[in-house]
This record gives C-alpha cells, sequence and structure tokens, in this order.
C-alpha cells in the first residue's frame, strides 16, 4: 500500500515515494554488508519534476549517515557537447584529493590512459583509443571503490550526459558484478538522442528500474496542508493537483509562491492558482527573473551561458558588470530560488559557487536569451574561459554556437579542441569541431587540411563519412607531398573498412601513376600490394605476385616503403608455399637489428597494424615460431601499454592465441582466443578481427577434442558462410569443413572443404598449414574414393617438400598413413613422427605418436602421445590414446 505522507525528514517532492526508498534502502543493505557483494544499479525514469533529484538527495542523506562515500553527477542540456563531462564530476574531485603519486598508484597503468580524460594528467602525443579510455575510467571506479567502500554513485538528468560518459556508465554496468558499489542513475524517457542505446544498456543491466508517475490527488492534498497548514480546504487542494497535474516540482513551486502572494487556501483563492503556475515555470519564470532587474537577468543568463563552473567572478567578466554588482545579483537569485550554492557534497569538479535550482529553470532561463545576443555571448564566453586558464577543448563549446563569419582564428581554436578531443580520446567530439571549422569557412589553402583531419577523426567510427571528406579533400589545391600521400593511403583505409576493397586498390594505383619512381611512389605501391594482399579472391590483379616478387627484388630493406614491399612479398610466398627458407629471408631482411623499423611498429599510425602482422604471420607459417610469438607479444605489450582496448587489441590476442596453437599450448591458446571474442564482440560482429577470434577458437577447441564447444561458439558467433573478403588465418572454410566432419555432418562437411579447395586455387594459395582442406578431405574420402583421397594425398606431399617445413612434411606423412595399412602404415606413421618431432608444433607431433602407436601396436608410444597431449591440453587425443589401450589393440 503506497503511504500518502513520506517519512520524517524527507524532501516534501518524496511523497508517495515509498517503494523507492525500500529498494534503496535493500540496496544499501547489501552494499554496507559485504566488502566483497557484488555491485547494484537503480535506475529512475520519470518526466521532468516527478522528483528524480529529490530521490537522488534522499538516497544522499541516507548513504552518508550509514557511513558510505557518496560520488555525484548531472547531466546539462547545454554541455551535453563536452566530452566525459558527467564522469568527471563524478571522479576528478577524488582523484584531486590525492597526491599526483597516490593517484598514479591507484589507477596504475591505467593513469596515462583515462588521466587525460579525467582531466588528471595531459595526455600523450599519440592519439587515444576510445575503447581503451572507456575500460581505463571502469579500472579507476573499481580500483577506488576499494579504497572508499562502501561507495554510492549518483547521476542525474543521465540523458544529457556526454557520449563518452554514456559509453563508459553503459561499460560500468555490464561488470557491476566485479566491484562493490551502488550506482543509481535518473533518466527523462525518450531524451536520449544518440545515447538512447547506451541508456538501454544502462537500464538492461538494473537490479530496479523504477517509473515515477505524478503524485495522487490525496497525497497533493497531504503535501499541500503539509506546506500552506491543515486548515487548507479540499476544494483548494483539488485545484492544486488539477493545476499542476500532480507534478512535484510544479507542485512545491506553486505552494512556495502561494505562500509568497500570502494567498488563504481556501475555495476563494482557488482561482489564483493557474496565474501563479504560470509565474512559476517557463515564460513566468522568465517573467519573473525580468522583474529583479536587468543586471539579475544578466547575470542568469551568463551563468546559463556558462552551464559548469559558475562563479561570481567568471560571470561578472562574461555580464560585463563589476564584481560587486555581480555579488549582488548572484544573492537576488539564491533568494529567488533560480540559483543556489554549489553543492560541495555533490563533487563538482570545477571551482563553481552556484548551480541552478533545477535543470527546468536552466534551460528555461538559457531559451528566454534572444538568439543574437546568446550567439555573442559564447564568443565572449569562449575567450573568459581561455583568459581563465582553460584550453581550446573547454572553448570549443561555446565556439560551436558562434555563427560562421570568416574568422581564421576561429577556424584554428576548432582544429586545436579537435586534436585535444582526440588526445583524450573522444573522437565524436573531435568530428565535430571540424565539422563547424568547415562551416566558418577555411581559407583555400587551409581548408583541404581541416577535411584531412576529419577524415582522419572518423576513420574507425564513420567509414562512408571519411571516404566523402578525403575524396573532397584530394580534389582541392593545397594537399601535396607527403601530406597528399598519406591522405590518399587514409582514404584508401576507409574503402577498405566501407567494404570496397577493389575501389582502395584502384585509388592508391592511380595516386601511385601520378609520382615519379621513389619514397613515395614506393608507399603507395605497397600499400596497393597490402590491399590485395588481405583480398580473399585474385580478381582484384592478376598476376600480382609475380609483379610483386619482381619489385621486391631489387628492396634491400633501406626505407620503410622498401622494407613494407619485402613483407608482403614473405607473405605472399609463404601463403603461395614457396620454400620457407627463402620466405624467412625476405622477412629478416625486412627488420632493423631483428626488431620492427621505427615507423613500422605496432601502434604506428602510417602503415598500420596489417604489415607486422603479415610479418609475424609468414614466421608462423613457415616454422619460425619463436619470431612470431616475440612479434604477437610485442603486439600484445605495445596495444595494453598504450590503452589500445578495442579492434587492435581484440587481434592482438587473437593472434597471441593463433601463435600458442601453432606452438601446441592450446589451454593457453583458448584463454587468449576468448579474450579476443570478448574484446571483438564489444567492436562488433562480421569484422575480419571477429573472425580472427571466432576462427582461431574453433580450430583451438578442436584440437583440443571440445567438439561440442567448438560447435557452440560457432553457432553463437555466427562462424558460417558468407565469409569475409578479407583473408582470415587460418582458412575458415577449412576450419569450417573440419568442424562440419567433428560432428557427424560428413557431407557438409566435404562440401565446405571442397569449397575451400575452390578459393584456395583462385588466390594460389597452396602452403598446406595455412589452408589444409586437403589434409582432411584426403581423410574422409579414404574409403569412398580412395583414388581421389590418394591423389590428394600426393599432392600435399609435393606441396609440404617444396615449403620444406617439418610441419608439413609430418602432416602430409601423417595423411598418408590414415590412408595406408599394415607396415606401410606404420613406417609413414614412423616417418611423420620423425618430422614433428622436430617441428615446433607438439599438439601435431602428440597426435602422430598417437597414431603411430595405434599403427605399430606399441604402448610406450601410446604413453609418449599421452604425456604429449596432456601437456599440450589436448584432451581428445588423451582419450584416443587411452582407449586404445584399454581395448588391448597393443
Amino acid at each position: 500500500m503506497t503511504q500518502v505522507r513520506p517519512t520524517p525528514g524527507a524532501s516534501a517532492s518524496l511523497w508517495e515515494r515509498d517503494e523507492e526508498l525500500a529498494a534503496v534502502g535493500r540496496a544499501l543493505d547489501a552494499l554496507c554488508s559485504d566488502e566483497s557483494s557484488s555491485g547494484s544499479l537503480l535506475v529512475l525514469r520519470g518526466e521532468a519534476g516527478l522528483g528524480k533529484t529529490a530521490l537522488l538527495a534522499e538516497t544522499r542523506r541516507i548513504a552518508e549517515a550509514r557511513g558510505c562515500t557518496v560520488w555525484s553527477a548531472r547531466g546539462s542540456e547545454t554541455l551535453s557537447s563536452v566530452p566525459f563531462n558527467v564522469v568527471r564530476q563524478l571522479l576528478q574531485p577524488a582523484l584531486l584529493s590525492l597526491m599526483p603519486e597516490e593517484a598514479r598508484e591507484y589507477l596504475g597503468d591505467w593513469y596515462d590512459i583515462a588521466g587525460p580524460a579525467l582531466g588528471i594528467t595531459e595526455p600523450g602525443e599519440r592519439q587515444a583509443d576510445p575503447q581503451g579510455v572507456c575500460d581505463g575510467l571502469v579500472a579507476a571506479v573499481r580500483r577506488l571503490a576499494r579504497r572508499d567502500w562502501p561507495l554510492v554513485l549518483l547521476v542525474d538528468d543521465a540523458h544529457w550526459a556526454d557520449q563518452e560518459t554514456l559509453r563508459w556508465l553503459a561499460a560500468f554496468a555490464e561488470r557491476l558484478d566485479e566491484q562493490s558499489v551502488l550506482v543509481m542513475v535518473a533518466r527523462r524517457p525518450g531524451e536520449a538522442g544518440d545515447g538512447a542505446r547506451h541508456l538501454d544498456a544502462v537500464a538492461a543491466a538494473g537490479s530496479s528500474v523504477a517509473t515515477l508517475s505524478a503524485l495522487t490527488p490525496q497525497a497533493t492534498a497531504g503535501l499541500t496542508r503539509a506546506t500552506l497548514g491543515p486548515h487548507a480546504d479540499a476544494p483548494f487542494c483539488r485545484e492544486v493537483w488539477a493545476v499542476t497535474g500532480g507534478n512535484p516540482y510544479e507542485t512545491v513551486e506553486l505552494l512556495a509562491k502561494v505562500q509568497d502572494s500570502e494567498y488563504e487556501p481556501t475555495e476563494a483563492a482557488a482561482g489564483e492558482l493557474r496565474a501563479l503556475n504560470r509565474a512559476a515555470r517557463g515564460g513566468g519564470l522568465v517573467a519573473r527573473l525580468e522583474t529583479l532587474g536587468i543586471e539579475a537577468t544578466r547575470f542568469a543568463w551568463a551563468a546559463a551561458i556558462l552551464g559548469t563552473g559558475i562563479s561570481v567572478d567568471l560571470v561578472a567578466d562574461l555580464a560585463t558588470m563589476s564584481l560587486d554588482e555581480a555579488v549582488r545579483c548572484a544573492e537576488l537569485l539564491r533568494t529567488a530560488r533560480i540559483l543556489t550554492e554549489s553543492d560541495a557534497g555533490g563533487g563538482r569538479p570545477d571551482d563553481g559557487e552556484l548551480q541552478f535550482v533545477h535543470p527546468l529553470i536552466a534551460t528555461a532561463v538559457y531559451n528566454s536569451i534572444p538568439d543574437a545576443l546568446r550567439t555573442a555571448m559564447h564568443g565572449i564566453a569562449a575567450r573568459v574561459v581561455t583568459d581563465n586558464g582553460h584550453g581550446a577543448a573547454v572553448a570549443a563549446r561555446h565556439l560551436l554556437e558562434v555563427h560562421p563569419d570568416d574568422d581564421e582564428e576561429l577556424v584554428e581554436q576548432l582544429r586545436e579542441a579537435a586534436r585535444e578531443h582526440l588526445a583524450v580520446g573522444a573522437p565524436d567530439a573531435a568530428r565535430r569541431c571540424l565539422e563547424r571549422a568547415l562551416l566558418e569557412p577555411p581559407l583555400p589553402d587551409v581548408h583541404p587540411r581541416v577535411l584531412h583531419e576529419l577524415g582522419c577523426a572518423t576513420l574507425l567510427t564513420a567509414p562512408a563519412t571519411t571516404i566523402d571528406h578525403l575524396q573532397t579533400a584530394l580534389a582541392m589545391p593545397g594537399l601535396v607531398g607527403d601530406e597528399r600521400v598519406d591522405a590518399v593511403c587514409r582514404l584508401s583505409q576507409a574503402l577498405l573498412h566501407n567494404d570496397q576493397l577493389e575501389e582502395a586498390v584502384r585509388t592508391v594505383e592511380a595516386e601511385a601513376a601520378r609520382h615519379p619512381a621513389g619514397p613515395a611512389k614506393l608507399r603507395l605501391q605497397a600499400v596497393q600490394f597490402m590491399w590485395e594482399g588481405i583480398h580473399a579472391g585474385e580478381a582484384t590483379s592478376p598476376g600480382r605476385s609475380a609483379r610483386l616478387a619482381e619489385l621486391a627484388r631489387t628492396c634491400t630493406g633501406r626505407d620503410n616503403p622498401e622494407r613494407a614491399l619485402l613483407i608482403l612479398r614473405g607473405f605472399d610466398a609463404m601463403a603461395r608455399g614457396e620454400n620457407a627458407e627463402e620466405v624467412a629471408e625476405l622477412c629478416d631482411r625486412a627488420l632493423v637489428n631483428g626488431r620492427l623499423a621505427p615507423g613500422l611498429g605496432w601502434t604506428d599510425p602510417e602503415w598500420g597494424i596489417e604489415l607486422p602482422m603479415m610479418l609475424a604471420s609468414a614466421y608462423a607459417y613457415t616454422d619460425r615460431l619463436d619470431r612470431a610469438e616475440a612479434l604477437y607479444n610485442e603486439a600484445l605489450r605495445a596495444y595494453e601499454s598504450a590503452g589500445w582496448r578495442g579492434g587492435h587489441l581484440a587481434l592482438a590476442h587473437a593472434y597471441v592465441g593463433l601463435g600458442l596453437r601453432r606452438r601446441g599450448r592450446l589451454r593457453e591458446a583458448e584463454a587468449s582466443l576468448r579474450k579476443s571474442l570478448a574484446l571483438a564482440e564489444r567492436v562488433g560482429r562480421r569484422l575480419p578481427l571477429h573472425w580472427s577470434a571466432t576462427c582461431n577458437l574453433v580450430d583451438t577447441l578442436l584440437a583440443r577434442g571440445h567438439v561440442d564447444q567448438a560447435w557452440e561458439i560457432a553457432e553463437q558467433y555466427g562462424f558460417a558462410p558468407p565469409y569475409p573478403s578479407t583473408i582470415v588465418l587460418p582458412d575458415p572454410r577449412s576450419v569450417r569443413g573440419r568442424l562440419l566432419l567433428a560432428v557427424g555432418r560428413t557431407k557438409d562437411g566435404v562440401n565446405e572443404l571442397e569449397a575451400a579447395e575452390k578459393a584456395a586455387a583462385v588466390r594460389g594459395h597452396h602452403n598446406p598449414v595455412l589452408v589444409p582442406w586437403a589434409v582432411d578431405l584426403a581423410r574422409v574420402l579414404a574409403s569412398e574414393d580412395p583414388a581421389r583421397a590418394a591423389r590428394l594425398a600426393t599432392e600435399v606431399r609435393r606441396q609440404s617438400e617444396r615449403l620444406g617445413t617439418d610441419t608439413a612434411i609430418g602432416e602430409a606423412l601423417r595423411c598418408a598413413a590414415a590412408l595406408e595399412t599394415g607396415q606401410r602404415a606404420v613406417r609413414l606413421a614412423e616417418q611423420a613422427v620423425a618430422y614433428l618431432e622436430a617441428s615446433p608444433c607438439q599438439y601435431e607431433h602428440a597426435a602422430a605418436r598417437v597414431e603411430y602407436g595405434i599403427a605399430a601396436r606399441s604402448s610406450a608410444e601410446l604413453r609418449r602421445g599421452i604425456a604429449l597431449a596432456q601437456t599440450c591440453g589436448a584432451d581428445g587425443l588423451v582419450l584416443q590414446a587411452e582407449t586404445a589401450l584399454a581395448a588391448g589393440v597393443v
């Protein structure tokens, strides 16, 4: 039964909110009872004025009375474009209260990643990864929550929070089971705009979602009598409810106006309520503001323009009034319940002394400013905040509101603001600044550079938009030399990400034709070969391998374009199954003292991730696993230390897993690949990085003998045709064919392996370890079509000897042995063991041992196989060998 009166001491806006307060009480009980308990999330939904803010304030009061630490923040309609604004309000005060060395100790490796976004340290030179910054902010709260337990986080007006905060809040909500903290979020329904999906994710993770409703007539009458006295008669109370619709905020404001007007709460005065209500909000509030005088109005306008950091001296500067006059106006506005003292306990991150009593008042005051004056005041505000020591990024919020006026200085300020936003991991904010700079517009020689910068800012988030910007920039005069080449390469990357690979190739090919021989031309040619090299089809450029081999033949590795061509040639030669020694020699020439050259590293933007991945994979599939693993692990360390937590880190984990799978360390491979898949899921499905994680995990689970798990992963994550247009290692068709055979879908498995055969033939990929379709197809056809199986085994043997690695030859011998019987099978199996024992691939060695033990009826070989299989984590092999021993075949 809903109570009419609130609990003693509670705000008037808390009438009929006992159920919500009970939920708060239960959440606080759980939080305070056990420091290791999981976190909880309460979401309040309600239209403006229904008491969300009052409930948060009451939660603070109750929590602090119970010894909790409470941090709070509020979104703002006029500040939603300021990146990290709300999360800074939450976390910055706690971190600034620490000594710098203490903050660094608490945040650990995340200090340099999340610190710039929180405004507690300067950003680095490199563009920050938004996903890494988001993860860093999650980690920051987790670590601070352990220090400040029991911790309560309150977020008001989340529908007006900035995108970066909402992204963090959604990620944090998903991981609440990892931290003991209570989060309470208040929002209006249907007002989140671009942040709606993040707020929906927050609501989905919530342990309680309450939708607030208006007060009933009974509660409104109770509130009226509690405020005005028990003598308020029933007709007057009914009219209060009719006028306000039971909105708690409007009811409280209306009753305050009744008190100010000294009306008696009787039926005779009920007719005055509608006029009083109009004066308490909207246009009436503005009229009330004007009665305070022009100076107070100017002060309120200036405060609304600033939005945050509302200090009397800043407002005085913006409103062009003396400090004494500003102090007087501030007091007038406090008395009129328009402004109030800033909540010191609310964790405000700025030096503001004042804030608006309610967001509705702030919005009404801001909207009351005449359009032209509002625009001019934003321009002045940009100068004021800059003069007071704030950077271009802070001023940019105001510059975005200024009318275009061919202002060269404003363009440069916005470009600088965009660089600052990118440095802290806010590419959307950078995009807004650069798009506004284009409207100014920039000078002709600057215009293409702004377009280039805009294209770089949107490359990972909006490739189609990036394409338009860069194509326009390249069509204008102004981009020359290395800057133009870089823009062309960026354009080709955007085309690739937008699934326009053939256009990407044509773009760099056409640009290369415009350049004379030299580093620029070589770079463009290398990029062209790179995009062709990762394409899953050959139709883009017939004869590519021959042309690449001819171009690389003259390269000595003296600069990065030559090194890139050597890597591309080495990868192509590996995939085509050419001699492994020659492949390794090509790859070695691309290194400088055995390491990636400066400019070709994992985090260097000029060439991207593709080249070093190709280099490492060329080593991995030519039995140079030490070199491959060193490169994969270097990638992982580089991305983790740089805070790159998106697609780059997902790929790094996938390739570390690939290296471990090739090595035969299957348990560790599975763990790394599951991390990769979790990261890839956050970036998006059907992307090459998602395919890499899924394909390698399925392959590893099959090697472990965990067929059911492999099938579950394939079904859950869409590991099925259609396949991506870019190469995935190992070949996904071959892996899926093996999976289908393992689950008993033999016909489908054969069809998939035959499709892999055709795709490999089109591409010219004949490395039998990279594209292992023939081995599995030969085995399954052994009884149905032994002649074809024998031809396949013979071809695999020929390709393996051409490649020349112990792994390839050993696997070919294993295949041949599986097609034979008697002593010939034993001899071939024994030879396979000899080769694979010298190979770095221990799973294949273990499999060969088991198969040899069965063929030779040798318990000693089976036990050796079991020991190796157990070391690898190949449970299926262990079971196979133990079954053979138990069956007495030895």
